[in-house]
């Protein structure tokens, strides 16, 4: 009777095996990448259905080839995955002569090597051109910056002559052309400041940006950026202040320049729609929660970076703006392209707050103001 149930049992536990190596032959059959069961010598022992698609030839011609046949350096690329228990990148050889990339797996069970790989060529070359075109780009700007002095000197001269024609130094001209002349000096102003923010803006992507850190006072710096928007403050009849109740300090540590720059674009931008009323710079320590929030600075020391706000009174900003505010190159896609100065503005700011490892952010409402919002490291310890 024992005899006759051991025997029960062991048909049992053959039939429960069976199907689990049936069921497990077919998760394997059917799974997306190439599988692969490979002897420690290099010989393929088996391959599932996904293996003779990426290959693209029959079963037989897999299992009578040598893996390191159909991938550059396979069994070296085995024992690296196995060794770093991460994926590994390799090159991989068609049984139609064509290269490709794959992504490979693997895992040694019972003596023998078993692999999966994917095809990645697709995803390969698609980061390859990327890469090729963020180079090109910054290549591109470079040669722009480079050449920016050739770009403003016809322009600076139309200006400096037309200037000249205004003030009376060519001799007296009649009433019609001095208007012309007058609009022929006004246009090659703003081309000329669109060309300035232009070079800024390329000058931020490109390759030749340069950091100077130091220690400095930033309330000089602000003070500074408001003296040189004195004329058209003062044209606008602006009220301009600087808040530092929340600031129990003046010097920080950072590049000077590129934060000047960042800020005079977001101030330029804050002039720009405000009309009347007044512009705030506020200096402040940001709180934990917008820091969690924002979610870049991780185990920052506590007052260790500082928060600057630009608040204005003015017209705001639409809500069908906002998504491109940072972005020129979707303002030029756009048929009216009346904000691309200010999305050039925007865009530089940008680009440079990253480079001081920062963020920066703008709040809107209709005809209640906008808040342009900045927050860096201040401590040299964060800069280095």
């Amino acid at each position: 009777i024992d005899y006759i149930i051991l025997q029960k049992v062991v048909q049992i536990m053959k039939r429960i095996l069976n199907n689990f190596l049936y069921g497990f032959s077919g998760i394997l059959k059917n799974l997306p990448d190439a599988i692969f069961i490979v002897e420690k010598t290099g010989q393929i022992n088996w391959v599932n259905k996904q293996a003779t698609v990426i290959y693209n030839t029959t079963k037989n011609n897999l299992i009578n080839a040598n893996f390191n046949d159909i991938v550059d350096n396979g069994l070296e690329k085995i024992d690296n995955a196995i060794k770093s228990k991460n994926p590994i990148i390799a090159g991989a050889f068609s049984y139609d002569s064509k290269d490709f990339f794959i992504e490979l797996n693997a895992k040694l069970h019972f003596g023998k090597f078993l692999v999966t790989i994917r095809d990645i060529t697709a995803i390969t070359n698609a980061l390859t051109n990327a890469e090729q075109t963020i180079q090109f780009n910054k290549e591109k700007n470079a040669m722009l910056v480079k050449l920016a002095n050739e770009f403003k000197s016809p322009i600076n001269s139309i200006i400096g002559f037309s200037q000249a024609l205004i003030d009376g130094v060519g001799g007296e001209i009649n009433e019609k052309q001095d208007k012309y002349v007058k609009i022929i000096n006004k246009s090659s102003k703003d081309f000329l400041y669109f060309i300035d923010k232009f070079i800024e803006f390329s000058h931020a992507e490109s390759t030749l940006y340069q950091y100077d850190y130091q220690t400095f006072d930033i309330v000089n710096s602000i003070q500074n950026i408001i003296k040189n928007n004195e004329e058209i403050i003062s044209e606008k009849g602006l009220l301009v202040d600087i808040d530092t109740e929340e600031w129990n300090k003046k010097a920080i540590y950072s590049d000077e320049k590129t934060l000047k720059i960042i800020l005079q674009n977001l101030f330029a931008s804050s002039i720009r729609l405000t009309d009347t009323g007044s512009i705030t710079f506020k200096i402040s320590y940001p709180d934990q929660d917008l820091i969690n929030k924002i979610g870049i600075f991780k185990d920052i020391p506590e007052k260790s970076l500082i928060m600057i706000s630009i608040s204005d009174t003015g017209i705001g900003i639409q809500e069908n703006e906002m998504n491109s505010l940072f972005d020129p190159y979707d303002e030029i896609e756009k048929e009216n392209k009346k904000n691309i100065v200010r999305a050039l503005n925007l865009g530089a700011a940008s680009i440079l707050t990253k480079r001081l490892n920062g963020f920066v952010w703008v709040e809107s409402e209709i005809m209640k103001g906008t808040n342009f919002n900045l927050i860096i490291p201040a401590e040299k310890d964060l800069n280095e």
